[in-house]
């Protein structure tokens, strides 16, 4: 039995020696994250001559932060600058040392954190205070107004703003209004804390409106303290958000319970959902809205400029423009829109010194402007070539060989920061020969966003890589779809990650969701398909090449339409359409979804330059070609 049981431990200790570092890693990093501090030394021993060792001795270190000695943190420290896991190290460590008040450390390390945090920021300003830094306050007070939780170590701060008067009760009930406008009532109750008694929000009177806002406001009819009127804001908020002319009949009642101030903040609130909605009562709303007193927001002056654009009328949309603050109205967007409204105005003299200069861009804003002086895309010609020598060094960086060995892992957020930290003080040419790395291992995304940070040396090929061209070619060949067209869309689903997923289930480099996969394999008499193939290249080529061929038939043949219908679906893209036919850049500017309207002018930007990298000729239409006219509803 002896002899037996000693067999048995002699083949579980080869077994341990001869195990898989790479499945070490993981055990160990398992270990880490589920608080399994006997099983994370057991496994750190055997990893220090791993590549990925730095990851694992900030695991080992990180469980006993609190405990560990000055000295031992600062050698880790030290000795692993050249990783992201020494500044991870380092924000924990700053986050003991606020708790702890000592700021005299805490004043040493700060300065040397490269990725700040809100936690970490609150206790610099501790810090400083306890320094009796009294410019910190004017500071802190901007952090202020926010409708969002601010973590803990920010409480002492606003205290001693609040003490010292420069948060006053009209700033309390600012950041009430603001966290109640998003929907944040949480942070409205916890903030109504620092008003006195019957002067404070009240919380019964917000649970009812929160839970029905309807009910509330039909049996609210009378409207005294301040309280009442940012609950019933609230409530109207509530109700606009899904009937523009439900909220408006309501407030049509009430209104004049409220001061002059707070009509036309709702007016404002108003014409803001009308003109997300393309109604067009939204100007005349915003006219309420802006007065001596009241000044528009930033997002409520870029939709009224919307509004005035989607009407056309570039005499308004010009003077909307000019009452925007300076730096907004600098933008690229207002800066296009504005020279196109002087334009319409026969003042070219004026147009022509706004678009040569935003030419130059290599943007969406930048090609129209472009177009617009009768220009066409040029490609930057490589102004570098990187060598072999060149390249093998930049795979020879210790950061980078971690960042591969993650990537292989499939531990991608891990990567992508290691990957990140090791480029931050590249130049132009180790930028291009980290690019060409990605890209030789297939890591397309970091091969595109490495690439773009370039200053003075550019490829252009490695910003727009085209993988899997062979198969993407046989694949939409038969749907007639444009190629370059094509690659603009996966780039800016995927940025050709194959086994990428996201948060609402989209799958694969063209990011197809999990019904419409379902419903194209059925068109397609895909009888063995089953959700997990969806990542499969080819099946994910397939199956986003049919559904786009789809959009694009039903909607006109319009590649603006169908990219808004892909990323939002075809009802919505069919809903933004306008009584008249509308120039395509306008349709486009005035989608209300920000991430579509930011989507689709980035797909068919990325077009423009797919197009010239493949070589699809001069015959290969211009943006605002592709732009299109959007034909009436």
């Amino acid at each position: 039995m002896k002899k037996h049981l000693s067999g048995l431990l002699l083949l579980f200790y080869i077994g341990i020696t001869s195990a898989n570092p790479d499945n070490d890693f993981l055990t160990a990093r398992d270990a880490f994250h589920s608080g399994d501090k006997t099983r994370l030394v057991t496994y750190s021993s055997r990893l220090q001559t791993h590549l990925l060792a730095p990851f694992v001795n900030y695991y080992k270190l990180r469980h006993q932060l609190i405990n560990s000695d000055t000295e031992t943190i600062r050698a880790f420290i030290s000795q692993n600058e050249d990783s992201v896991v020494s500044d991870r190290l380092r924000s924990e460590w700053l986050k003991i040392l606020g708790k702890k008040q000592q700021w005299q450390l805490f004043a040493e390390q700060y300065p040397r954190l490269v990725n700040k945090n809100m936690e970490v920021l609150c206790y610099s300003m501790q810090q400083r205070l306890f320094s009796e830094d009294a410019s910190v306050l004017y500071k802190a007070r901007e952090l202020w107004f926010t409708e969002h939780s601010m973590p803990n170590s920010c409480t002492p701060v606003f205290d001693t703003l609040i003490a010292s008067r420069l948060i006053s009760e009209e700033d309390i009930w600012t950041r009430i209004r603001l966290s109640l406008e998003t929907g944040h009532t949480g942070v409205a109750k916890h903030i109504s804390q620092h008003l006195s008694g019957n002067q404070a929000l009240s919380l019964p009177k917000l649970k009812i409106s929160a839970a029905n806002p309807l009910r509330y406001l039909e049996q609210q009819t009378k409207i005294e303290t301040r309280s009442d009127r940012e609950i019933a804001l609230f409530a109207i908020q509530s109700l606009l958000r899904s009937d523009t002319n439900r909220a408006y009949a309501y407030w049509l009642k009430i209104q004049e319970q409220f001061p002059l101030t707070d009509q036309s903040y709702f007016y404002g609130k108003l014409a803001f959902r009308a003109a997300l909605r393309h109604d067009s009562r939204a100007l005349s709303w915003f006219t309420k809205a802006q007065n001596d007193k009241n000044k528009l927001t930033e997002e409520q002056f870029a939709w009224k400029a919307r509004a005035a654009l989607r009407e056309e009328n570039w005499e308004l949309l010009l003077e909307t423009i000019e009452s925007m603050p300076i730096l907004v109205q600098q933008s690229d967007i207002w800066r296009y829109w504005t020279a196109r409204a002087l334009q319409v105005q026969s003042r070219h003299e004026d147009a022509n010194a706004i678009f040569p200069i935003l030419s130059n861009k290599h943007t969406y804003y930048g090609q129209l402007a472009k177009e617009a002086l009768g220009a066409t895309l040029e490609v930057p010609a490589k102004s570098y070539e990187t060598n072999t020598k060149e390249i093998n060094a930049i795979q020879k960086v210790p950061g980078i060989q971690r960042a591969l060995t993650l990537f292989r892992l499939n531990l991608r957020i891990d990567a992508v920061r290691e990957w990140n930290w090791a480029i931050r003080h590249f130049d132009d040419i180790q930028l291009l020969a980290a690019a060409n790395v990605a890209y030789q291992y297939g890591i397309y995304d970091r091969a595109i966003n490495t690439a773009k940070k370039t200053v003075n040396h550019h490829d252009y090929n490695l910003r727009f890589v085209a993988p899997h061209r062979d198969q993407l070619q046989s694949i939409i060949q038969p749907h007639d779809l444009d190629e370059a067209w094509v690659y603009g869309l996966i780039r800016q689903e995927s940025r050709f990650i194959a086994g990428i997923s996201s948060r609402a289930g989209a799958m694969g480099l063209m990011q197809v969701m999990p019904a419409t996969a379902k419903w194209v394999a059925e068109r397609m008499g895909m009888k063995d398909y089953r959700q997990n193939l969806a990542v499969e290249i080819d099946t994910n080529l397939r199956l986003g090449a049919y559904y786009l061929k789809h959009v694009l038939t039903t909607l006109d043949n319009q590649p603006l339409l169908a990219s808004a219908a892909y990323n939002a679906g075809p009802g919505q893209a069919q809903r933004w359409r306008a009584t008249t036919s509308l120039e395509g850049a306008i349709y486009a500017e005035t989608i209300p979804y920000r991430e579509t309207r930011n989507y689709v002018k980035k797909v068919l930007n990325n077009s423009i330059y797919y197009a010239k990298i493949l070589e699809h000729g001069d015959k290969s239409p211009t943006l605002t070609q592709r732009l299109g006219v959007i034909e009436p509803k």
